[in-house]
């Protein structure tokens, strides 16, 4: 089992893309890379310096590193600062967060080949996971249990695994 924690804007929506591929495990979201204190949502709202982020563990035997990156750029706009779809502050950044440095080549690779892509320098921050709090119980799978929740991440993407 591995672990990927990713930022890409409001994490209800995140949560719920990822969940539908084979090879993902599990999912959780939180806030990652601010101060080391656990916030509450709506510190996180004021400006906390934590990113809404989603902790995906996943099994490389079904599911590689490389197809969860390719899957998560499809979803973000990688040239947005702070910002993802009508969702704006620094909570909503978007950022790719290992813990495993053996990771970074692997992520490097695809995070190279996106800007060559964009041919721009990505607004994605690429670092090592400073800290994870967990998001308090009613964000977890927000959208399975509130079906008509915003989201910036179209519908037609939540099929996209079936």
């Amino acid at each position: 089992m591995r672990t990927i924690y990713l930022a890409g804007g409001c994490f209800w929506g995140m949560q719920k893309f990822f969940d539908q591929f084979d090879g993902v495990e599990k999912t959780e979201v939180g806030y990652a890379n601010g101060p080391e204190k656990a916030p509450s949502y709506q510190e996180v709202c004021n400006d906390s310096g934590h990113a809404e982020t989603v902790r995906i563990d996943y099994d490389e035997g079904r599911i590689t590193l490389k197809e969860l990156l390719g899957y998560y750029f499809t979803v973000i706009d990688p040239l947005s600062v702070n910002r993802q779809g009508h969702d704006e502050g620094i909570q909503y950044r978007t950022g790719i967060y290992y813990t495993d440095p053996g990771q970074l080549p692997e992520i490097e690779e695809v995070y190279k080949a996106e800007e060559k892509k964009a041919g721009a320098k990505l607004a994605v921050e690429l670092e090592p996971l400073r800290n994870f709090y967990s998001a308090e119980e009613y964000h977890q799978k927000y959208l399975d249990k509130n079906p008509g929740g915003y989201c910036h991440i179209p519908q037609r993407y939540f099929s996209m695994g079936k």
